[in-house]
């Protein structure tokens, strides 16, 4: 039905949308510097996985697929740990204890993602996978998600920028050191 008493009014304004980025003015060197560390993220971030006794149980092919799903995560412009992490970090915590319903479905479902992207050469695995993981996360279980992702990519970053400063604050060190055993 239509609201015969509602008017819509044009008042001629021509605005530019708010999220235009063609106004917005980027540092050539700071777009260059964040493009580097996003790559050395991507490359050389360790992995960060749930601290059990169960993380060596983790399948050495998972660990060496983590830098292709982060290429693939940087391409999409994703600011968050890619999927293959995820499974990574929630595979040793499945080991330790039960999980409640909604971490199992994100489990599983990640899993799914996983073994589609990168293992589909054996449709059996995946045909089982599917019989089981859950179409489609519920709202609750995506924002969950979400959150874990985007803390372990937080901490990912973290854990290198700290390794940057300890390799800096030894070549810092090395040239002092060297000069008292010159002079000694």
């Amino acid at each position: 039905m239509e609201n015969p008493k509602l008017l819509q009014l044009d008042f001629g304004f021509d605005t530019n949308p708010v999220q235009n980025k063609k106004n917005i003015k980027i540092n050539p060197k700071k777009a260059k510097r964040d493009f580097v560390f996003e790559l050395m993220d991507a490359l050389t971030s360790p992995v960060i996985i749930y601290s059990t006794a169960w993380q060596d149980a983790i399948p050495k092919d998972l660990l060496k697929k983590i830098t292709m799903s982060r290429m693939l995560c940087l391409m999409k412009g994703e600011k968050m740990a890619s999927v293959t992490e995820t499974v990574a970090y929630m595979m040793p915590r499945t080991f330790e204890a039960p999980m409640s319903s909604e971490w199992c479905n994100i489990y599983t479902w990640c899993g799914l993602q996983y073994a589609t992207q990168f293992n589909s050469e054996s449709k059996s695995m995946v045909e089982a996978m599917e019989d089981i993981a859950p179409k489609e996360l519920s709202n609750y279980e995506q924002t969950l998600l979400n959150r874990l992702r985007l803390w372990i990519y937080e901490k990912r970053r973290k854990a290198l920028k700290t390794s940057m400063k300890n390799d800096k604050l030894k070549k810092l060190e090395t040239p002092e050191i060297e000069q008292k055993c010159l002079f000694h």
